[in-house]
């Protein structure tokens, strides 16, 4: 029987569109009635012309892997203390920040005069965030947050913020829309500030006129100092400090009082919890529990500056990557450690909490999985 090819052939090719992944931004954004609606409630609210914003998203597009990137994982593994220190506690961010404390020492100390944050904890925020500013994404800022405020359900309300501040900071920036480029989730330069950040915190550090985060670190550096003390930051007051947990005590309950620190001493002495050291900290404390599968879990006390680091990132694992990466960066520039070149880090040590040899660090290497970005890590532990 001979078959009519003809008649065939469109129904091969309608059979064909059953299997290709729609996404509904695949026709133009600026075409949509949301995102009409959008532009001409955002340009009202905040005197735009609305015309230019209908341009620039009718130029965005539906980024897929965005979407892929930003959602939690479908099964989750245990979580690991170590494994998630080992990607920040390492040579490869060690050199690089002991390269960066040298090449910012003027600004470095005047954020801490300023602001009161010493330089390592903003060195650790920038080393954990991009290495210092060498993984800050090239991700198309403009079409990442169209596609998460208007193809991404869960989190749509947070990210229109977003794309309205990326307007706005456009505006104020005299750029184009589209000349961003970031991570997955929108965040900028070398500290990953999102945009609504960027326009609240960010400070022209190097007196040049405008805020630049990817030419070079100062202005990230005074920018970290200043949303650090517009969180709360108290100068010269401790981060943390390891817990001793009697035998008999539940500590259950006092991790589950949450990230802010509200248990007095009293409170947590009365429950078998004290910190350790001669000169125990009279202020009140959170109870952070690290867990690592196999292991022991590893109790801290966690005082107002450490929740000041997880308004940066609201992650208990962060925060306290931030405050050891920031305590070995100390402990190395004062014991003269001199890095490896910045310009080719090779070797990575599996520990870096003490000062460690050139040649001990040569020995112990181990392979670093670059840094992801901002807001992907905002749950807590």
């Amino acid at each position: 029987m001979k078959i009519q090819t003809r008649h065939l052939l469109p129904r091969l090719f309608a059979v064909f569109l059953l299997f290709i992944p729609w996404f509904p931004a695949c026709a133009n954004y600026a075409t949509r009635a949301d995102v009409s609606a959008f532009v001409e409630e955002i340009a009202a609210r905040n005197q735009l012309d609305a015309e230019p914003i209908h341009a620039a998203l009718s130029r965005a597009s539906h980024n897929p892997r965005v979407i892929e990137l930003i959602k939690p994982p479908t099964t989750r593994g245990a979580r690991s203390w170590r494994r998630y220190r080992s990607r920040f506690i390492d040579r490869i961010h060690l050199d690089a920040g002991l390269h960066a404390w040298s090449q910012y020492a003027a600004s470095l100390r005047r954020a801490e005069k300023e602001y009161g944050v010493p330089p390592e904890i903003i060195l650790a925020i920038l080393g954990v965030e991009t290495i210092y500013g060498r993984n800050t994404g090239n991700f198309e800022t403009l079409s990442a947050l169209a596609t998460l405020a208007f193809d991404y359900p869960p989190r749509a309300e947070l990210f229109r913020g977003e794309l309205e501040a990326l307007f706005l900071l456009a505006r104020e920036q005299k750029r184009d829309p589209a000349s961003y480029t970031g991570s997955y989730a929108g965040a900028l330069g070398w500290p990953q500030f999102l945009p609504s950040s960027v326009r609240r915190y960010a400070v022209d550090f190097d007196g040049d006129g405008r805020v630049d985060f990817n030419a070079d670190g100062n202005d990230a550096i005074g920018s970290i100092a200043n949303y650090l003390r517009e969180h709360g930051w108290v100068a010269g007051a401790p981060v943390a400090v390891k817990a001793r947990v009697a035998p008999d005590a539940d500590p259950a309950p006092l991790i589950e009082a949450g990230v802010e620190p509200n248990l007095s001493p009293a409170r947590l002495a009365e429950a078998g919890i004290r910190p350790l050291g001669d000169n125990p900290y009279a202020g009140d404390a959170t109870l952070i529990d690290l867990e690592t599968p196999g292991e022991n879990v590893e109790y801290w006390l966690g005082y107002r500056n450490f929740y000041v680091i997880t308004r940066y990132n609201r992650s208990n694992f962060y925060a306290m990557a931030v405050f050891q990466l920031a305590n070995a960066l100390r402990e190395n520039r004062s014991a003269g450690f001199v890095p490896e070149s910045r310009a080719a880090p090779k070797k990575a040590a599996k520990s870096a909490s003490k000062p460690v040899s050139r040649a001990k660090a040569r020995a112990k290497t181990k392979a670093r999985k670059p840094a992801s970005s901002s807001t992907r890590r905002k749950t807590r532990r």
